[in-house]
């Protein structure tokens, strides 16, 4: 009987000891850690703190500034520039194209028709 409970204290002390001694020799230590973050900030490969790591759109233009203004000069001729301030999307109308009377008709009709929901209530 003695036997058997040393036999499990010993297998228990393994079994605790055991994971924790694995996992520190696979683990890096805390040098070779820091030399890596450090070596990966000074290659750029870091990204600021708080910032999602993100492909950044080029500052340089694929073409000259004398094609650019060629280009606009020749829009300009052929009428395609859009006059200075104007949008280039429509604007919604904000006028309706139903009149007030027509709207306070439709209002009563649905009323009568019992399709208005009263104040106060909900489906």
């Amino acid at each position: 009987m003695t036997r058997n409970i040393l036999t499990l204290l010993a297998a228990a002390a393994l079994a605790v000891c055991a994971p924790s001694t694995f996992a520190q020799a696979s683990s890096p230590s805390r040098a070779d850690v820091k030399a890596e973050t450090k070596a990966a900030g000074k290659s750029g490969q870091l990204a600021p703190a708080g910032d999602r790591p993100t492909q950044q759109p080029s500052k340089s233009s694929n073409t000259t500034r004398e094609a650019r203004k060629s280009q606009t000069k020749a829009d300009q001729k052929a009428g395609n520039l859009a006059e200075a301030g104007e949008s280039q999307s429509p604007q919604p109308s904000k006028s309706s194209e139903t009149t007030r009377a027509d709207r306070k008709a439709q209002t009563k009709a649905d009323q009568k028709a019992g399709k208005i929901q009263p104040a106060g209530e909900s489906k």
